[in-house]
């Protein structure tokens, strides 16, 4: 009998009998690389599905992921990752950021804060996971009497600010269709939208939960604005004194 390359324990038929691990895998060819596409984009358990429900009910489906299911929405980290790069792409495509990126570049005077923003616009999903790290010190403030750790609120907000950076490429790409800048605009649903979702993890029929999540978030945002412009000025200090 052929033994198993996984457990290297003997085995028959098409999988092995003692860890599952298919006798023979599948040739990599262009069958196996559509399937692959699709099932990763599938409404069923793939990016999609995971969009739609952040979308319809992101309180319910994050709690469902907590404590019930890991396996229903896309892993946390590469969700927030992935949605950074579509909004990327898309931004790098239509431009429709530039005269919020060159506002932004013209009140930053000093070396080192201009190259700090310039990366965090550069690398969107590293940076949200940084922010979203600040955001859930005030939601775990806030709403110190739940259940969730820290940890667990990030996931959430991995998912939640994901969504919302698709959110901001989707009014972006209707804004430059439309030839209508609605930068702004987006930033506000983006906002709306993470405050409703925080809100509804943490109760969906208190209204002051969502006020908290919409504090919570701003004051994340804030924080991390903070940060960078400190630490851009404390190294543009350095610079000059040395």
């Amino acid at each position: 009998m052929p033994a198993c390359k996984k457990c290297n324990e003997a085995a028959s038929g098409n999988y092995c009998q003692h860890c599952g691990h298919p006798l023979q895998l599948k040739r990599v060819d262009a069958r196996y690389l559509r399937d692959e596409i699709a099932q990763a984009l599938s409404f069923e358990k793939g990016f999609l599905f995971s969009v739609k429900e952040l979308f319809v009910r992101p309180g319910q489906s994050i709690r469902e992921f907590l404590t019930q299911d890991r396996g229903r929405l896309v892993k946390p980290v590469i969700f927030i990752i992935i949605t950074s790069l579509i909004y990327t792409l898309i931004n790098g495509f239509f431009r429709f950021e530039e005269s919020y990126t060159q506002h932004s570049d013209s009140s930053l005077n000093a070396a080192a804060t201009t190259a700090i923003f310039s990366w965090v616009q550069e690398h969107y999903g590293y940076a949200n996971i940084l922010m979203g790290g600040l955001i859930a010190l005030w939601i775990r403030l806030f709403f110190k009497r739940s259940p969730y750790n820290f940890f667990e609120i990030l996931i959430l907000l991995c998912f939640v600010m994901g969504v919302g950076m698709l959110i901001y490429a989707m009014f972006g790409v209707i804004g430059n269709l439309a030839k209508i800048d609605l930068v702004q605009v987006a930033g506000v649903a983006s906002i709306v939208y993470c405050s409703w979702a925080v809100g509804q993890f943490f109760g969906s029929r208190k209204a002051t939960a969502y006020l908290k999540a919409f504090a919570a978030y701003l004051l994340g945002m804030f924080t991390f604005t903070f940060f960078c412009l400190l630490l851009g000025s404390i190294i543009d200090l350095v610079r000059v004194s040395s």
